[in-house]
């Protein structure tokens, strides 16, 4: 029986099924691909995955609108697949998280069709935001709230009769509905979601919009309208965070435990929560709704030591103090990667923003708590900011027109290996492109490369891995925190382990003197190079 709480110091992977590995030679990598790739993930010494939607869906937004919950689309593969790569991955030890999406569906979800043939006030609607316009012949939205992808939070339908009718609510996209979870059948809908893949062995969810689900029940207009357009963001409080969420993750995890009380495996929920403070975020893992939801606020911390002690620092107490763990994160698929944000030009492989990036990774897994890892991070892939513009397939490309803030850049293949396109990313079709193409560049990030360079990022993560998987200061527990010079942070883990990042450029004296036991880049005895990061074991904490 597993009865330990993997899930409070795991360091889970998370996939980006289309963009993993091609297994069919079409050019999209599906779940065959991933079952492939799990030796590696073994190797690297993760202990779970996320993967992402793989569900039928007609991929307006890369499977984030899910036309059925309960299939595999034949893109990805079908559920005998699916069943094979769970049953592959329990053979190695390695957890298998599913994302889950229930703040909106598709547009061509059944039920959703159904609404669209229905009549105005018919049951069929009210599992979404239906509403009259306002104005001269309702020609106007219901309110003023904008999605969060460019353009109004509204789409208006046009009526059986043929005659422009109500309108409906979508926070993303006309072709993503929100459904109302105010209606009793959506929530009975869901709990037949998770029972499904509960019973096919995963071991939890990954929750896509947790904050969201129930909207004001008056749906008001907002004093910022375009508050959620213009931060991309879940900001708007009359559509996210309301509190009836909460009893919603407070069932979810009743059914959890209900299967954990069956065969002893825990199953988790994490979230995906977008919430003003680290209190708010603390209230959704109270002991009895999520296990954890991501921490955020280290991502977009500046590289700036008392910026990064700050949001620790909140997190330890808010989020820690509920009992939960904290789920850190330093990218994921929708964010610039990290070699890009902290300053790295994109065509190279060394220099500012790849040292910070080596430092920030090795700062995260030495945190107490659990930690989430996007693929192709463990290679130092930068971002792709040149995709030309008739490739992008981002929908706030496609419904803004700027490329400001798009997500194809983080999304772009991963490369295995080769010196040209595809990079052993698809296979058995020759000429076979990637979805998404793959700059020549990539050749130096490709896996086997990295496995064959003791110096790669990809050996940092590992051996990163292996010590936070050996040593017993780390993982979950506490920090304490060093008196340091300006520009370095220090804090000691447990009995004696020392992280300390350099933020600044010049060298720094170690806090703890002596030969690391792992460092992001070179690290001379008692020195501390800047934007490197180093674990010690020593005695002298103190200064």
């Amino acid at each position: 029986m597993d009865t330990r709480r993997w899930w409070r110091d795991a360091v889970i992977y998370q996939v980006y099924v289309r963009s993993f590995l091609d297994s069919t030679g079409d050019g999209v990598g599906d779940l065959a691909g991933v079952r492939a790739g799990l030796p590696y993930l073994r190797k690297l010494g993760v202990d779970g995955i996320w993967l992402s939607p793989f569900y039928p869906s007609p991929q307006h937004d890369h499977g984030y609108d899910v036309a059925d919950y309960r299939d595999v689309d034949p893109l990805f593969g079908d559920l005998a697949e699916f069943d094979r790569l769970v049953a592959d991955a329990r053979r190695l030890g390695i957890k298998v998280l599913l994302d889950i999406v229930p703040n909106h569906c598709s547009s061509e979800h059944p039920w959703f069709r159904e609404a669209l043939a229905g009549p105005p006030g018919g049951t069929a609607r009210s599992r979404f935001h239906f509403a009259d316009g306002r104005g001269p012949d309702g020609a106007e939205p219901p309110n003023n709230w904008h999605a969060m992808f460019g353009g109004p939070a509204w789409s208006r339908v046009t009526e059986a009769d043929g005659r422009p009718g109500q309108w409906y609510l979508h926070m993303f996209t006309p072709e993503q509905p929100d459904w109302n979870w105010r209606d009793a059948e959506v929530g009975a809908y869901f709990d037949g979601v998770l029972r499904f893949w509960l019973d096919r062995g995963v071991d939890g969810f990954r929750i896509d919009v947790a904050a969201g689900l129930f909207k004001h029940p008056e749906l008001p207009d907002s004093p910022d309208p375009e508050a959620d357009a213009r931060t991309r963001d879940s900001v708007n409080p009359l559509a996210w965070n309301q509190p009836e969420v909460h009893d919603v993750w407070r069932h979810w995890r009743a059914v959890c435990e209900e299967y954990t009380a069956h065969d002893g495996r825990e199953r988790l929920l994490v979230g995906e929560v977008s919430v003003p403070t680290a209190r708010e975020h603390a209230r959704y893992v109270r002991p009895d709704e999520l296990h954890q939801a991501f921490f955020f606020d280290l991502l977009s911390a500046s590289w700036d030591a008392d910026a990064f002690r700050k949001v620790i620092t909140e997190a330890m107490q808010d989020i820690a103090g509920t009992g939960s763990t904290v789920t850190w994160v330093l990218n994921n698929h929708d964010q610039v990667r990290t070699v890009t944000r902290y300053g790295e030009p994109a065509t190279e492989g060394s220099g500012l923003g790849a040292a910070r990036a080596r430092a920030a990774a090795l700062l995260m897994l030495a945190l107490p708590g659990a930690a989430y890892i996007y693929q192709g991070e463990e290679l130092g892939l930068p971002e792709v900011v040149d995709l030309p513009d008739d490739v992008l397939t981002d929908p706030i490309f496609r419904r803004t027109g700027s490329r400001a803030r798009i997500r194809d850049g983080c999304r772009v293949p991963l490369p295995w290996s080769g010196q040209a396109s595809p990079f052993g990313f698809t296979s058995g079709v020759e000429g076979a492109k990637p979805w998404l193409p793959q700059p020549e560049y990539f050749a130096e990030y490709a896996t086997d490369r990295a496995l064959a360079d003791t110096r790669s990022f990809w050996h940092l993560y590992r051996d990163g891995l292996q010590l936070r998987a050996t040593l017993p200061q780390l993982g979950e527990g506490t920090l304490r925190w060093l008196d340091t010079q300006p520009d370095v942070l220090g804090f000691v883990r447990g009995d004696g382990l020392v992280c300390a990042v350099n933020f600044g450029t010049a060298p720094a004296p170690a806090p703890v003197p002596g030969t690391p036991l792992l460092s992001s880049g070179p690290c001379p005895a008692g020195v501390l190079p800047g934007a490197t990061a180093a674990w010690w074991i020593g005695d002298d904490t103190g200064s």
